[in-house]
């Protein structure tokens, strides 16, 4: 069983969903970071399998890790131009993480 932190799905969720309206940012978030959990570490694969394993075009992926990327919700390195990404998931809400604060919003109610 993979676990993500609550704020993925109580904050992040809408966030990205509903305010940015990339749901495939969503999609492709939640992927990377269960993924990155059963493994252990940091992903090296190409948009094709990234596409795949979610079920959305290759050009979407695109789109939504250059989003995550500026969201500094995911880094991606390259060892040159041609080479196979490597994802590492960021989590800035996270203490500790270097990534600097981010504010929940007020729940509902």
């Amino acid at each position: 069983m993979i676990s993500l932190d609550d704020y993925v799905f109580d904050v992040l969720l809408r966030d990205l969903v509903g305010h940015d309206r990339r749901p495939v940012c969503f999609l492709v978030y939640v992927w990377l970071a269960a993924e990155s959990e059963r493994r252990g570490g940091a992903l090296e694969l190409s948009y094709r399998e990234l596409a795949e394993s979610i079920g959305v075009s290759k050009s979407s992926v695109q789109g939504a890790v250059g989003w995550l990327v500026r969201r500094k919700l995911i880094a991606v390195k390259k060892s040159s131009m041609t080479a196979t990404p490597c994802y590492s998931v960021l989590t800035p809400w996270r203490k500790g993480d270097g990534q600097g604060k981010v504010k929940r919003r007020p729940a509902p109610g």
